[in-house]
């Protein structure tokens, strides 16, 4: 069924078009400026799929900005300051008090300037194929040839940009790509965005933006060379780049699946922890499982910050897949480590197998930065220690002598090993685990020695 088209009025007095789809944690697609028409892409079935899948597992909020599509045509200022109220009227409509924010292209300098101004309200932020100031891609030989274009023949320069967006092997596709860009905007329109354009710069703003940010990008795409990806990533704090093949700037053609996934994941690490997952039990029995990357000062040293931290999110990728998947609670993140809790050792130890195994698969092919082949390979070697006990839980948080024996375990461990004290080896007796003896160690802070046991994890080991 079509979603059903709504407004919202802007401060400045705008009416702006938009729709929702499906329930959850609200993500809002920014329009690509000035191509938007969210009636005529619901219609064209790569475009609506790819809303669907994004909408999977949260709601989708979808809208045309003034001058474009369903919203007001009768503009003429395309500025950042007024795309900003576009966005500011469809989420105050909504009522959103939080959200993420995904700014395709052309959106990403007024995100970029909302999600700055606007850090309590942005949960997230994902920049696709996106830039911050307007020499960042103005430069491109291609683009300097369509602007020609625009006042001469609209209708060229239609079809050109269209195959320059979605890539010039695209044949009927380009051609219906094109269509919607003239349904989208007036040639008059079109010529006010691009006087507008060579005005955007928020290169200032981007290290005062605090949401988490994704930087998406394809390869191949000819109108924005990959460095800006880069340099967007390497200027926000605390932003993951991800490189994905491709020249198209439309996240349906090429392999939409991989642009989704990604966006999914990063969503996801923000969202509640899954139905497997227990609560933090006050006063109960509970194991606590602690992990630890082996080296990560070094690698950072060695990477340098934005590089490391890619690296660290791909580390924190794997654990939280282990999690899910064996209904481990994280209490805590803490940049290269994890607090988590199970109410089952069962269910303890065959996480930290899991993890532990995982990082052995990504080491025997390892991961390249920023998936860069000239890059060097980084392997990543993680510590992992356990204890059981009832610890006090408090504001969401575990505190006593179990946690901090389970963290004293962990420090123990050497990279690629999973030590456990033995009051866990004892809680999984008969099943079928195997293990070492260590002998008995002393803790930092304990009087008396504690026997730790090795978890061995390795197939035939």
């Amino acid at each position: 069924m079509e979603p059903r088209i709504q407004y919202a009025k802007t401060a400045d007095g705008v009416s702006i078009a938009f729709w929702t789809l499906e329930e959850g944690q609200p993500l809002v697609q920014m329009p690509n400026l000035p191509f938007s028409h969210i009636q005529l892409e619901w219609q064209d079935p790569r475009s609506r799929a790819s809303c669907e899948r994004l909408a999977e597992k949260r709601k989708l909020v979808r809208y045309d900005g003034r001058g474009t599509g369903l919203s007001d045509r009768e503009v003429t200022d395309f500025s950042l300051d007024t795309q900003m109220l576009d966005l500011e009227a469809v989420v105050d409509r909504l009522g959103l008090q939080g959200f993420a924010l995904f700014a395709p292209a052309n959106s990403g300098p007024a995100a970029i300037a909302y999600a700055a101004q606007h850090p309590e309200r942005v949960s997230h932020l994902v920049l696709w194929c996106s830039w911050a100031r307007a020499s960042d891609w103005s430069h491109s030989p291609r683009l300097r040839a369509l602007r020609g274009l625009v006042n001469r023949d609209w209708e060229t320069y239609t079809e050109t940009y269209a195959h320059v967006v979605v890539g010039w092997s695209a044949g009927a596709e380009a051609q219906q790509v094109a269509a919607l860009m003239r349904e989208s905007v007036t040639q008059a329109a079109m010529q006010a965005w691009a006087e507008a354009v060579p005005r955007f710069d928020v290169t200032d703003l981007l290290p005062q933006v605090r949401s988490p940010t994704l930087v998406l990008h394809r390869r191949q795409y000819h109108l924005l060379d990959v460095e800006v990806a880069r340099g967007l990533a390497s200027r926000i704090p605390d932003a993951r780049l991800v490189l994905l093949e491709g020249e198209s700037a439309a996240p349906w053609v090429g392999d939409e699946e991989a642009v989704a996934s990604a966006i999914d994941e990063f969503l996801g690490e923000g969202e509640p922890a899954p139905a497997g997952a227990q609560p933090i039990a006050a006063g109960g029995l509970c194991t606590i499982l602690f992990t630890d990357v082996e080296g990560s000062t070094a690698l950072t040293q060695r990477l340098g910050d934005a590089k490391a931290r890619e690296v660290l999110r791909n580390h924190e990728r794997i654990v939280r897949e282990a999690l899910r998947a064996h209904g481990g609670a994280e209490v805590k993140a803490m940049g290269d480590g994890f607090m988590v809790s199970f109410s089952s050792a069962t269910r303890a130890l065959e996480c930290a197998i899991a993890m532990q195994r995982a990082f052995a698969a990504c080491n025997a092919t390892p991961l390249r930065q920023a998936q860069d082949a000239h890059t060097e390979p980084v392997e990543v070697r993680i510590r992992i220690g356990l204890n059981a006990g009832e610890p006090v839980a408090e504001e969401e948080d575990l505190f006593g002598t179990a946690v901090i024996v389970a963290a004293r375990v962990a420090a123990h461990a050497e990279g690629g090993e999973i030590l456990a004290s033995d009051v866990v080896r004892q809680l999984v007796a008969g099943k079928g685990f195997l293990f070492s003896d260590r002998g008995d160690v002393a803790l930092r802070g304990f009087e008396d020695p504690v026997r730790l046991y090795e978890v061995r994890w390795e197939e035939g080991g």
